[in-house]
């Protein structure tokens, strides 16, 4: 098993830059992968072009470029910029975001997701090929018909022969697309006793193309919080950002995060954090949330319960743990990685 660091997205310039600081820690710890985001704030590229020029050998992952926010054309550009600026350490994340930023921000609509996402990915692979892209989607129409477009291909080459392409799904349909045609799936809220019903969709969809769940990388975000002292201090900074996906995270009976957490059984729990989070009361909304499904999807605690998490990860089949340090500052971020790694090590997942 991989260890990989979900450094998400910075709301300000020393959180940026921080971020640099941490890619450089996590490389220094022995981690494969660090991975940006984006909302609509800082982008999740111009960042890893920046990590690029300070690391020497950690991939560099998106996790998320928004599908509505690029082109598949642009995003091409894009990934094939990092990948030569990092010498083929690239690796592009993928993923709808949601109707709010899709359709509020990128002034982009939101519907018929499935066949978007598919579209965008099978033109992608034709544009990391250097062919001449000529595609006839239902979404997508490459050159558009009746106009003075002509086939083209990528100008410049990528350094890596395949650019991985990773899928952050959580719906059905989603997931079994990333088993179809991804490299790898980027699951949140992802809790390893339930690996089985977690990886179902997945694998049927690696097995409808004569794929195996062994050929797609499992790749979780852990929300992670280590120390010696009270348990209970730790939960409470993994608490707000539960709340924030199980209760704010799409609208009100369309809400992946919390139809997952309902799956678990947590279903009272869901629809309580729910309400209160869509009433405004979030600091109810993170109390809300039951110290089992902290525990469950979490790395919380000293180096030896993180251990014993870890080896629960590792045993039931996950490629990359990404971890996502809950920590405001550099120092405190680079003790989390630290405890990780001695865990990782401890567990004989690594």
């Amino acid at each position: 098993m991989k260890l990989g660091v979900m450094a998400g997205y910075a709301v300000n310039q020393e959180q940026l830059l921080g971020m640099a600081q941490t890619a450089q820690d996590a490389e220094a710890l022995g981690f494969d992968s660090i991975w940006t985001a984006e909302a609509y704030g800082f982008d999740a590229a111009t960042p890893l072009a920046y990590f690029s020029a300070r690391t020497e050998k950690i991939r560099l992952g998106s996790a998320i470029f928004q599908i509505p926010g690029r082109t598949p054309g642009n995003a091409a550009m894009t990934a094939t910029t990092i990948d030569n600026l990092s010498n083929g350490r690239f690796v592009m994340g993928l993923g709808s975001s949601g109707p709010q930023v899709a359709e509020g921000w990128h002034g982009q609509p939101f519907a018929k997701q499935i066949q978007r996402t598919r579209e965008y990915i099978e033109i992608l692979r034709k544009m990391f090929a250097r062919e001449y892209v000529e595609f006839d989607g239902d979404i997508y129409k490459l050159p558009l018909p009746d106009g003075l477009g002509k086939p083209l291909k990528l100008m410049t080459k990528p350094i890596q022969e395949r650019i991985p392409i990773y899928l952050a799904a959580i719906g059905p349909k989603n997931t079994a697309l990333a088993g179809e045609l991804c490299d790898g799936w980027l699951p949140y809220l992802y809790g390893p006793e339930h690996a089985d019903f977690l990886n179902a969709n997945l694998k049927e969809g690696a097995e409808r193309v004569g794929r195996s769940i062994d050929d797609i990388e499992i790749s979780p975000s852990i929300f992670t919080a280590t120390g010696d002292g009270d348990l209970d201090e730790l939960r409470d900074r993994i608490r707000p950002i539960i709340a924030l996906y199980v209760g704010g995270m799409g609208a009100r009976g369309k809400n992946f995060y919390n139809a997952l957490v309902t799956s678990y059984g947590y279903e009272e729990d869901a629809v309580k954090i729910q309400d209160l989070y869509l009433d405004k009361k979030y600091d109810e909304a993170a109390a809300a949330v039951p110290v089992e499904l902290i525990d469950m999807v979490s790395l919380v605690g000293n180096k030896d319960r993180i251990a014993e998490r870890i080896a629960a990860y590792k045993d039931i089949g996950t490629d990359n743990l990404m971890v996502v340090p809950m920590a405001a500052d550099h120092q405190g971020r680079k003790e989390i990685l630290s405890t990780v790694a001695a865990a990782a090590e401890q567990a004989g997942a690594v």
